[in-house]
C-alpha cells in the first residue's frame, strides 16, 4: 500500500533523470541514418550493408519492448530502469569503439535490446512519483521528449559526423546514461516493490524472437530486396507468420504468458492503443517522407531537410507545460480529436505542394503540424492507461509501445514503396505524351538541350521523373490527411474517466 505514495527527495531531479535516459534512447533511433555513408566508408562495407546498423537496434528493440511486463515482475521497476541504462550506456561505449560491421552490428542490436524496457518503466515511473492531480504534467513532458529527440537526431548526427568523427553519435551516451542511472538509484532508493519470480515462457519467447525478428528484417530490407521478388524476403515472411501465429495462441491460452495480452480486455487500453498505433504510424510516414522529398527532389542537403523538418519541434516544446497543466480540466477525446484534425490539415496542404514550393511554406507546415502533435501524445497515453491496475502500467506501456514501433516500421516500409510505385505509374502516364512528332515536345527539347538531343532527351526523361515524385508524395499526403480523419472516430471509442490508476493515491487527486 505505501509504494504507490512514494514521493522522491528531489522531484525535478527525478524526472530529469528519467527524461534524460528516455531522451538518449529515443534519440538513438534516428542519430545514425545520416552517419551511415561515413561509417560504412571508414568500415569498409556498402552503403546496402551499413543499413544493418539500424535494422540490427530495431529488430532487438522490437523483441524487447513486449518483454517489459515480464521484466518488471522480475527485477522490479527502478532496478530494471538503472540496469538497462547502465547496460545501454556500456552498449554505447562499445559501439563507437567498434572495428567492423560485424561488431557494431552485434553491438547495435545488445543496445536496441536494453534499450526495449527504458521507454515503458520511463511512463511507469513518472506515474508512480508523481502526485494524481499533476501527472498529466509527466505524460505531457514524455510526449515532448517523444516529439522532440527524432527531430534532433539526425541533426545532431549530421554535426557530430561532420565536425568530429562517427563513434562520438554513441560515446555522447555514455555520461548521459551514467548521470541518469546514478541519479535515478539515489532518489528512487526507498521506493517499495514487490518482485516475483514468474516461471519462464520458453515458447512464448522463442516465438517472439523469431516472429518479431523476422517481420523487422522484412520491414527493413523489403525495399532494399524488392520484396517478394527475394526469396530472402518470402522465407523471412513466412517464417515471420507461422511464429507469430503460434505467438498469439499460446500467449492467449498460457496461464502465466510472458507478453500479456489480456491486457486488450480493458476498453481504454485497447482504443487507446489502435489510437496511438494509426496515428503515429501516418506521424512516422511524414517524418520520413518529408526530408526525403527535400534531399531528392527540391535537392536540400541533409542538414536543410533537417532545419525545414526542425519546426515541428516547437510548439510541443513551448504548450507541453499547459497541455500537462490543465488538459485534465477537458475529455481527452476531443483534445486528441483536435490534434487529428490539425494533423490531418497539415496533411492535405502538404497535398498541394509543387516543386517550386520554399522553404518557408514547408516549414510552416511543420510548424502547425506541431500545433497537432503537442495535443497527441498525452490524451492518448492517458486514456490507454487510464484503466490498467498500477501492477499492469508497465507491462501495458511496453505493449503498445512495441506496437506503435512496430507500426513505424510498417509505415515506413509502405510509404516508401506506395511513393517509388505511384512515382513509376505516373511516370509512365506523363511519358505517353512525349512523342518526337509533337512540336511541344520539339520545342522543350530545343530549349533543354540545344544542338545535343541526347542531353535534351535526359534532361526531359529527370523534368518527367520528378513530376513524377511529385505526384505520387501528393497522392500520399492526401491519403494520410483522411487516415487521421479516420481517427476521429477511433478515439470516441474510449470511455471516461481518464484518471492513470497509480494505486490508491490516485483517487484524491482527480
Amino acid at each position: 500500500m505505501s509504494a504507490p505514495e512514494f514521493r522522491p527527495p528531489n522531484l525535478a531531479l527525478t524526472t530529469i533523470g528519467l527524461s534524460l535516459a528516455t531522451f538518449m534512447q529515443v534519440l538513438d533511433l534516428t542519430i545514425a541514418n545520416v552517419s551511415l555513408p561515413t561509417i560504412a566508408g571508414n568500415l569498409g562495407v556498402s552503403a546496402q550493408q551499413s543499413t544493418w546498423v539500424i535494422t540490427s537496434f530495431a529488430v532487438a528493440n522490437g523483441i524487447a519492448l513486449p518483454l517489459t511486463g515480464w521484466l518488471t515482475r522480475r527485477f522490479g521497476e527502478v532496478r530494471l530502469f538503472v540496469l538497462a541504462t547502465l547496460l545501454f550506456s556500456l552498449a554505447s561505449f562499445l559501439c563507437g569503439i567498434a572495428q567492423s560491421m560485424g561488431m557494431l552490428v552485434g553491438f547495435r542490436a545488445l543496445q536496441g535490446a536494453v534499450a526495449g524496457p527504458m521507454y515503458p518503466i520511463t511512463q511507469a515511473l513518472l506515474i508512480s512519483v508523481y502526485p494524481a492531480h499533476k501527472r498529466g504534467h509527466a505524460l505531457a513532458l514524455l510526449a515532448m521528449v517523444t516529439v522532440v529527440a527524432p527531430i534532433v537526431g539526425p541533426i545532431l548526427g549530421g554535426w557530430i559526423t561532420d565536425n568530429y568523427n562517427w563513434p562520438w553519435i554513441f560515446f555522447i551516451n555514455v555520461p548521459i546514461g551514467i548521470f541518469a542511472s546514478t541519479v535515478i538509484a539515489a532518489q528512487l532508493r526507498g521506493k517499495q516493490e514487490q518482485t516475483e519470480r514468474p516461471k519462464m515462457d520458453y515458447v512464448g519467447l522463442a516465438t517472439l524472437v523469431i516472429g518479431v525478428g523476422a517481420l523487422q528484417i522484412v520491414l527493413d530490407k523489403g525495399n532494399d530486396e524488392d520484396w517478394f521478388n527475394s526469396p530472402f524476403i518470402v522465407v523471412a515472411s513466412i517464417v515471420s507468420v507461422i511464429a507469430l501465429a503460434l505467438f498469439l495462441i499460446w500467449e492467449l491460452t498460457d496461464k502465466d504468458p510472458i507478453v500479456d495480452l489480456r491486457l486488450f480486455r480493458h476498453r481504454n487500453f485497447a482504443a487507446g492503443t489502435l489510437a496511438l498505433v494509426l496515428a503515429y504510424a501516418a506521424f512516422f510516414s511524414i517524418a520520413l517522407l518529408v526530408p526525403l522529398w527535400l534531399q531528392r527532389q527540391l535537392g536540400y542537403t541533409a542538414t536543410w531537410a533537417g532545419y525545414a523538418s526542425a519546426p515541428l519541434g516547437i510548439l510541443p516544446v513551448i504548450l507541453t507545460p499547459f497541455i500537462g497543466r490543465y488538459a485534465t480540466r477537458f475529455d481527452l477525446r476531443w483534445l486528441a480529436a483536435f490534434a487529428f484534425v490539425v494533423m490531418g490539415a497539415t496533411c492535405f496542404m502538404r497535398a498541394g505542394f509543387n516543386l517550386d514550393v520554399d522553404f518557408g511554406r514547408v516549414a510552416l507546415v511543420q510548424l502547425l503540424q506541431g500545433l497537432g502533435v503537442a495535443f497527441f501524445f498525452m490524451p492518448v497515453l492517458t486514456i490507454l492507461l487510464s484503466d490498467l491496475a498500477p501492477r499492469e502500467i508497465a507491462a501495458g506501456s511496453g505493449l503498445a509501445t512495441f506496437l506503435r514501433t512496430l507500426a513505424g516500421s510498417f509505415s515506413a516500409s509502405i510509404t516508401t514503396l506506395l511513393w517509388e510505385h505511384r512515382a513509376i505509374a505516373h511516370h509512365a502516364q506523363l511519358a505517353e505524351h512525349i512523342t518526337a512528332f509533337d512540336p511541344g515536345t520539339r520545342q522543350a527539347m530545343a530549349a533543354l538541350g540545344g544542338s545535343d538531343p541526347t542531353r535534351a532527351a535526359l534532361l526531359l526523361d529527370q523534368a518527367i521523373t520528378q513530376q513524377g515524385y511529385q505526384i505520387g508524395f501528393n497522392e500520399v499526403f492526401h491519403a494520410l490527411g483522411w487516415i487521421f480523419v479516420g481517427l476521429l472516430l477511433v478515439v470516441w471509442l474510449a470511455k471516461p474517466p481518464f484518471a492513470p490508476k497509480a494505486g490508491p493515491a490516485a483517487s484524491g487527486g482527480h
